[in-house]
């Protein structure tokens, strides 16, 4: 929990950074390339965070590999403070937080839809018309299939679910007869 809240914290400190000098996507974009660096080359990110390896040294390798790139300045000193404050490994979660602020930002909100059978693109697009609607934002729409739903669809909004599969029906029917309530 501490990694994400931590994580959390740098992504919003950068985006605030973007905001203010208007740079916002460009550190959306850098940050996904270090992510890259750290998928492709292989034993960057291990070089990096391995405290058996001098820590001078890890921080040579890392700003060797920065003077090689056309990051911006902001992104090169916000590498070295993530290297400096012992949080590189952080990376991947920071880029990912960034990404989901600045697409806020940009009044994009990321939502699921889980189905128990294979939806049409057209069942899909009403369905994403009508979450857009209803939040005011464009809407990413991730589409799932889970066939222990039975029947129905679970929608996701960041925190907010919406549930409206069998499996649950069924479930909260079980809890009220249970109960002795009616149903």
């Amino acid at each position: 929990m501490k990694n994400l809240t931590v994580s959390r914290r740098y992504a919003k400190a950068l985006l605030l950074i973007g905001q203010e000098d208007g740079q916002s996507e460009q550190y959306n974009e850098e940050l996904g390339a270090m992510v890259g660096l750290f998928d492709t080359q292989d034993g960057f990110e291990k070089t990096l965070t391995n405290p058996l390896y001098n820590k001078n040294d890890r921080k040579k390798v890392l700003q060797a590999v920065l003077a090689a790139t056309d990051l911006s300045a902001i992104m090169k000193s916000f590498m070295v403070l993530l290297f400096d404050k012992g949080r590189v490994g952080f990376l991947r979660e920071i880029a990912s937080y960034y990404k989901d602020l600045a697409d806020e930002l940009n009044g994009v909100v990321k939502a699921s839809v889980i189905s128990a059978t294979e939806l049409s693109s057209e069942a899909i697009d009403k369905i994403r018309e009508a979450l857009s609607k209803k939040a005011g934002k464009t809407i990413v729409l991730n589409v799932e299939q889970d066939t222990s739903l039975i029947g129905g669809v679970v929608t996701k909004i960041g925190d907010l679910v919406l549930d409206g599969s069998v499996k649950t029906q069924l479930i909260n029917m079980r809890e009220t007869l249970k109960k002795g309530e009616s149903v």
